[in-house]
């Protein structure tokens, strides 16, 4: 039988992208200002540029890998606590260490990237305003 600490992390982790698609899906929606349509303009001003459209897709895939990247990062730091602890399997833990290692170097130059893309995309908002 499964550890209850697992269902209720896998719970947790399920709750968190469902809130996270949520929030995608609201970025992607424009809101709607009381007495206007929300019928795209007829004019070309109103639509940012394909570069900006194109950009803001790929900085919410980059969003969305990290997400899963910190769901990864946690399920290892889990997986280490139990093959050390719990099993005792010592010759484990210093592999499973290095792929933890690697998971949290991996997160950290995400996270940079999406800063730094996100700066850009910012900037280019600014450029089309």
């Amino acid at each position: 039988m499964s550890d209850p600490r697992n269902a209720a992390h896998d719970k947790k982790v399920t709750q968190e992208k469902r809130h996270h698609s949520t929030e995608v899906a609201l970025e992607d929606v424009p809101a709607v200002q009381p007495g206007k349509s929300a019928a795209p303009s007829a004019s070309p001003a109103a639509r940012p540029p394909a570069a900006l459209e194109g950009s803001l897709v790929v900085l919410a895939k980059l969003k969305e890998l990290e997400f899963h990247s910190r769901a990864h990062l946690e399920r290892l730091a889990e997986l280490t606590l139990t093959v050390e602890d719990e099993l005792k399997q010592k010759e484990i833990a210093g592999p499973l260490g290095e792929v933890y290692s690697a998971q949290s170097a991996f997160q950290t130059k995400l996270t940079a990237l999406i800063e730094a893309y996100k700066a850009e995309c910012d900037r280019m908002q600014g450029d089309s305003a």
